[in-house]
């Protein structure tokens, strides 16, 4: 494991619980979370929010169908982001764009 997959002072994966407005729980990587989205990486690192000690965060303004989809593409960013190989299209459903595009921008991701 490389010290850019590390979270923790033991080489530990530390989990990050992100919360729909259904109450839907996604539990992602926290590096992964923190390098896909700017909003989440001030809301974890910055210490001066609740989520910052609790590693919880909630998304009342944000669908489960849709914050799943956004973690995948956080996913897809991790994983694709420094490659030289060919990178395959991430597609979005048509029906889920505007709601994709919104999250998004609000996720900075």
């Amino acid at each position: 494991m490389s010290s850019a997959d590390k979270d923790d002072d033991q080489g530990e994966r530390v989990y990050v619980k992100l919360v729909s407005m259904e109450g839907h729980e996604f539990f992602v990587d926290k590096s992964i979370a923190t390098g896909s989205s700017t909003t989440i990486r001030t809301m974890l690192d910055g210490g001066q929010f609740r989520e910052s000690t609790e590693n919880v965060i909630n998304f009342p303004d944000i669908a489960g169908y849709i914050l799943e989809r956004v973690i995948r593409y956080m996913h897809y960013k991790a994983r694709y982001s420094n490659s030289a190989a060919r990178i395959p299209e991430f597609s979005i459903e048509p029906e889920y764009a505007l709601e994709l595009l919104i999250a998004s921008k609000y996720l900075d991701c």
